[in-house]
């Protein structure tokens, strides 16, 4: 039997050491390649025009199945955004707005912050049996209830190695146990998606993490 250091199962890159560069570097090259066809193709870059473009032909890219691939390394969170930092300056009439202020203005989240989106989205989809995965292969309830929060936190598990720690298992209970009765308990997941945005108006996506 030979022996290979990495191998792509679903269009996922899996590396011996499990870290997700390789998977980062070719989603990159996927978006950065249909970034460069628009840009090209496209003469009148109208806000609207290019956001849908982005939207359906770029971002899928840098987006598919990432609970199974999110980046935690600096490199390479800052290797997909810059797909998106480069779409920003395709627009001509944002292109010399500050980053954040042209994602305000969209009302777009960073990359980062919709990967904790897309996360607490499968959670509720598991919890709710609305996916065929399991959610009691993968978590279990937090059945300590002198611990303040929610109804519905997940029970954290410890792990000696770090890399244990950012497999989606594992960091999305952090987040999803700082989230509120209202959103967990929401009786849909379109409600549930409602109430995770209506949280980010008040505070953006990615301060859960802190």
């Amino acid at each position: 039997m030979t022996e290979v250091t990495e191998e792509k199962d679903l269009g996922v890159i899996i590396s011996k050491d499990l870290k997700v560069s390789k998977q980062c570097s070719a989603a990159y090259s996927k978006a950065n390649k249909m970034l460069g066809v628009i840009n090209r193709t496209i003469t009148y870059k109208s806000t609207d025009i290019m956001l849908r473009l982005y939207k359906s032909v770029v971002r899928p890219h840098l987006e598919y199945c990432t609970s199974a691939w999110s980046p935690h390394y600096v490199k390479d969170k800052e290797l997909i955004e810059r797909i998106q930092h480069r779409f920003t300056r395709m627009i001509p009439e944002m292109k010399d707005l500050p980053y954040d202020k042209w994602l305000q203005q969209l009302n777009l989240l960073n990359l980062e912050g919709r990967r904790i989106r897309a996360d607490l989205i499968e959670v509720f989809k598991m919890i709710n049996g609305q996916t065929n995965v399991k959610f009691e292969v993968f978590f279990e309830f937090d059945t300590n209830y002198r611990t303040r929060g929610h109804a519905r936190k997940l029970k954290k598990n410890r792990f000696n190695r770090d890399l244990h720690q950012h497999f989606f298992t594992e960091r999305v209970i952090n987040v999803w146990n700082k989230l509120d009765n209202q959103t967990v308990l929401a009786s849909s997941l379109n409600n549930f998606k409602w109430n995770l945005d209506r949280r980010r108006r008040s505070r953006m996506m990615g301060q859960l993490l802190d």
